[in-house]
């Protein structure tokens, strides 16, 4: 089996030091992505998820 690649750009092998990344950059880039909410986790919505709301202040 090969090299894992990195599982950002898939362009370039994984290195230790950033994996699963080949680079600071791809790492950085990827985070990117989650801080502004382009990847997402399958589930139900925060706002509607209906736990308790004792503990909000009106």
């Amino acid at each position: 089996m090969g090299r894992a690649v990195c599982v950002y750009c898939r362009e370039r092998a994984a290195v230790p030091e950033w994996a699963p990344f080949c680079s600071e950059r791809c790492k950085l880039l990827d985070l990117r992505n989650w801080v502004d909410g382009r990847y997402r986790i399958p589930g139900e919505d925060a706002a509607t998820a209906g736990g308790d709301d004792s503990d909000r202040q009106p």
